[in-house]
């Protein structure tokens, strides 16, 4: 039996779950929790606890949801990878490569986004068949 490579639906798989991952084990409590989460926030970069939680926030839900419905993908990973290498290597220096292995796969996870696109599943390639469509439409010509 041959199954042939899907690297579409890999994208789309990639994409859901380091999606949920980061919005379910950190966006969505750090959000729910919002009061709590300002006494406990690390700064790093020394933005303040409230900026640092507003970034953060950002990062952690409204960059995975758009990577989850394939829209603006590569844009969305960059502020997803920063936080996470901010984390790993100034919030958490000492821990080992087993303590952060959560972390860096996620890393890698949106690198590869970044670095690959959203794939054919995603909203992204949805509008750009759209756009496409009505350029052939109108004869070749922009509207």
């Amino acid at each position: 039996m041959h199954w042939p490579p899907r690297p579409d639906l890999g994208l789309l798989c990639l994409r859901l779950c380091g999606a949920f991952l980061l919005l379910a084990v950190h966006g969505l409590p750090k959000a729910l929790n919002f009061r709590a989460s300002l006494l406990t926030i690390e700064d790093p970069l020394h933005l303040g606890a409230y900026p640092t939680l507003l970034a953060a926030i950002a990062a952690e839900v409204l960059c995975p949801l758009l990577i989850a419905v394939g829209w603006f993908t590569r844009l969305a990973c960059l502020p997803v990878i920063f936080l996470l290498l901010v984390a790993l290597l100034f919030v958490h220096p000492e821990w080992t490569l087993e303590q952060g292995q959560f972390g860096w796969l996620l890393v890698a996870i949106f690198f590869s986004l970044a670095v690959a696109g959203p794939g054919r599943h995603s909203l992204d390639a949805h509008l750009a068949r759209r756009q496409r469509r009505a350029y052939s439409l109108a004869g070749g010509h922009s509207p």
